[in-house]
């Protein structure tokens, strides 16, 4: 894996290319990984735009939170989930010292599911705000994917359960 600071400008570039902030920081986590799949971003999709313009969490923040589950999620019923809600927590953690909040309305001062939210975020460039976002969930949870000494526990690619 490549240093942290490459999931960022990875994760940003995904998203100038045209995928939105949850399926460019998987995108990028999941390629990271060795996760070659052209269904990773579809995954992520509804998690977009605050929860699918819900004005739920932010869609960078939950794409890097599936990445984590890639990385350290369990395989089957019987596996521990504490390593993983361990990176969860601290990813979380991490974001919101950082950015004073977790949702993407909070985030951006807008609802995404207005006309009202949307016509804010076109006239303020909000997307500049979201590709920060992105890139920094990506660092983020590259660093604490980076940092765990232990990779037996990734998901393989092609792998189901």
């Amino acid at each position: 894996m490549t240093d942290s600071a490459d999931a960022n400008s990875q994760a940003i570039q995904r998203f100038k290319e045209g995928l939105y902030c949850a399926e460019s920081v998987l995108a990028t986590l999941a390629s990271r990984l060795g996760i070659d799949n052209p269904q990773v971003p579809a995954i992520a999709t509804g998690f977009c735009s605050g929860l699918s313009q819900t004005a739920g969490p932010c869609g960078a923040l939950t794409g890097a939170v599936m990445g984590l589950g890639l990385a350290f999620g369990r395989n089957d019923g019987t596996g521990s989930v504490q390593r993983t809600y361990e990176a969860v927590q601290t990813l979380v953690e991490r974001f919101t010292e950082e950015f004073g909040a977790t949702g993407c309305a909070d985030l951006l001062g807008c609802h995404l599911g207005t006309a009202e939210g949307r016509q804010t975020f076109t006239d303020n460039k909000l997307h500049r705000r979201c590709m920060t976002y992105t890139g920094r969930a990506a660092e983020l949870a590259a660093q604490l994917i980076g940092n765990d000494a232990s990779t037996d526990t990734v998901v393989k690619p092609g792998y189901c359960g």
